[in-house]
């Protein structure tokens, strides 16, 4: 598998990456078995950049992860977690988190204040048991951007500074912050989740062009927009953006898998290949719960897609007109 180095850092890729959101029982509960066979088969199949953050199901993805990763040689992998939520023990008291499925035994607390971002470092590092991670990002930090980009992103930076990390950037799904972190501070690396896809192309407006500019790598996250490209064809009752897709989204999602049909390409196959077709694109985070959901993830991922179907889509007006057409 490809690698490729985040901005000017040294700090290198899998263009796949392992997202462990279903890790932490995002969607539906998961057992420590099945979370074990996922990681296991993303390693077989050649996975070396390892996404996760205490956000995901309070802690529980980031203790499997260190579980698994524990046991592999720490220059053998890439390691990035986020910052931006402290998580604060409390009593369960029977309940479910209200954002993923396991027993709600902390509660987050936002905190992008510098000694709250070192330590949420160090309580990852905790849970995870490893001495070090590659990669900081601020976390969903829409709604507290100033706050993050005062005080957090600094935090971040010194750590940078001090070689505890090897490169910095935030994670969230809003171009317009992003573009102005990229333009008006030293970051290395930004994730966006489902601004770069096959059915949203937003990210060409000012924040690629930007990352192009200032040498800084995009990571592409939620390729599959919470689903609906996930599949051949958009199965009923598909999620967009986390909510029920609207008709007039399903039938360009039914229109995009034409074109792909004819061309012997599946909508997945084309959603994944899609984003790194442009240069600052240095890879993309798919999450993945279990051992069969990696190998169909890895094949999709391997499929060789004609430029001619980015052509033909370029054509049908399916696609912004300003997307490169040619593999990066």
């Amino acid at each position: 598998m490809r690698t490729r180095r985040l901005g000017r850092t040294t700090v290198e890729v899998t263009e796949l990456g392992f997202g462990s959101g279903p890790l932490g029982g995002l969607y539906r509960p998961l057992d420590d078995e099945t979370a074990a066979g996922a990681l296991a088969a993303a390693w077989d199949h050649g996975i070396r950049f390892f996404d996760t953050a205490p956000h995901y199901g309070i802690g529980h993805a980031e203790r499997r992860l260190g579980d698994f990763l524990r046991g592999r040689p720490r220059d053998g992998f890439t390691l990035s977690t986020k910052v931006g939520r402290l998580l604060m023990p409390q009593d369960p008291a029977g309940r479910v988190d209200e954002s993923f499925e396991v027993p709600a035994t902390h509660r987050r607390q936002w905190d992008f204040s510098r000694d709250g971002v070192l330590r949420c470092v160090e309580e990852s590092l905790a849970r995870m048991g490893v001495d070090r991670v590659d990669v900081l990002f601020l976390h969903d930090a829409e709604n507290h951007f100033e706050a993050a980009v005062r005080t957090g992103f600094p935090a971040l930076a010194e750590l940078r500074a001090q070689g505890v990390v090897g490169a910095v950037g935030a994670g969230m799904h809003d171009t317009a912050l992003l573009t102005r972190l990229v333009r008006e501070h030293e970051v290395d690396v930004v994730m966006l989740s489902g601004r770069y896809t096959l059915l949203d192309q937003r990210a060409l407006d000012g924040l690629l062009p930007a990352c192009t500019e200032r040498g800084v790598s995009l990571l592409a996250a939620s390729v599959f927009n919470s689903g609906l490209l996930s599949t051949p064809r958009p199965a009923p009752g598909a999620f967009f953006d986390y909510a029920a897709a609207s008709p007039e989204v399903l039938r360009r999602a039914h229109r995009l898998a034409d074109v792909c049909e004819s061309h012997g390409v599946t909508l997945p196959e084309a959603a994944m290949a899609f984003p790194l077709l442009h240069p600052a694109v240095a890879g993309i985070v798919v999450g993945m719960r279990s051992a069969d959901e990696v190998r169909a993830d890895v094949a999709a991922f391997g499929k060789r897609v004609p430029e001619g179907l980015w052509s033909d889509l370029l054509g049908e007006g399916l696609i912004d007109p300003r997307t490169p057409v040619e593999r990066a």
